[in-house]
């Protein structure tokens, strides 16, 4: 049975409140355009594949998509790999390929558009590409973004706030498209929230489908969250466009309380059940980090 099943069948028989979806509650039911839940496969941590079948059995219903980190699915076999896509996709759970696709420019032109061909007949249905690893021109990245989308694929680039300081077009030359000369690399990372966003513009008009903001020098520590980027970043691309990585709980609870229910989430899959509560109305969490109290989980009556 699936989870949206095993969920209905649970409010039915139940004398509790249970989770439940609606347009006017904190969001709808898949598939949705806003408050996705992206987590992290369990199989990068390996873990035992019991493990994921369980987390789907019982929460499929509030994880929108499953992303294989590091490219972690190359190592897997094929079979293996094929198996864990079928299983999400019995319980509607996209799936993602992760940041792996940085390996292939230099194996020549070719390489990316049968990496696209395989990742479909995978069963995959989104492509990452992580801009700060691949090290390719920009018009090049929309060239990847156009092929994936020509594939009958979903296209979710990722962008870091910091750039190579010799890849920062210079004052005059910032407009979109614009020839940069080449220069020789420095080695050296500035902050350019304005280049991301700019890129990231540029990306959804090719075609993407949402934009996912990595954690670094962003949002990976709650304590030191960079909440000027993040508002800008946001109030540019809207939350609809946006998916930020929440490296921790504590991370995840600012976002929901800052932005609500409908913010895109990036998490690992032992946060999930977390998350829900936080996005949730009529199901509570006692929160330590931030409330100052007891950090027990509990469903209302």
């Amino acid at each position: 049975m699936s989870s949206r099943r095993l969920g209905e069948a649970a409010r039915k028989n139940s004398f509790f409140t249970w989770k439940s979806f609606s347009e006017e509650g904190d969001r709808p039911e898949k598939p949705r355009l806003f408050g996705v839940t992206e987590m992290r496969s369990p199989e990068y941590s390996i873990m035992r594949h019991g493990a994921l079948q369980d987390i789907l059995e019982y929460m499929g219903e509030y994880v929108d998509g499953l992303k294989f980190s590091g490219g972690s699915h190359s190592l897997l076999p094929r079979a293996f790999v094929k198996e864990i896509i079928d299983l999400a996709h019995k319980h509607d759970v996209y799936v993602s390929t992760g940041d792996w696709a940085e390996h292939l420019p230099r194996r020549g032109p070719a390489a990316f558009k049968q990496y696209v061909e395989e990742c479909k007949s995978m069963g995959f249905d989104t492509i990452e590409l992580n801009a700060a690893s691949l090290k390719i021109p920009e018009e090049s990245l929309l060239r990847f973004i156009r092929l994936i989308k020509s594939g009958g694929l979903k296209a979710k680039p990722q962008f870091s706030v910091k750039f190579e300081r010799s890849d920062i077009p210079t004052a005059g030359n910032r407009a979109f498209g614009a020839y940069i000369a080449p220069v020789q690399k420095s080695y050296e990372f500035v902050e350019d929230v304005d280049l991301l966003i700019r890129r990231a513009e540029r990306c959804l008009e090719a075609g993407a489908d949402m934009i996912m903001i990595d954690a670094d020098d962003v949002c990976k520590h709650a304590d030191d969250l960079r909440t000027d980027i993040i508002a800008k970043i946001v109030g540019r691309l809207g939350l609809e466009k946006a998916m930020f990585e929440a490296s921790s709980s504590n991370t995840s609870e600012w976002f929901v309380k800052r932005y609500g229910p409908k913010v895109n989430l990036f998490v690992d899959h032992s946060q999930a059940r977390s998350l829900e509560c936080l996005r949730g109305g009529n199901l509570g969490r006692k929160h330590a980090s931030v409330l100052g109290v007891d950090s027990s989980y509990y469903f209302i009556p």
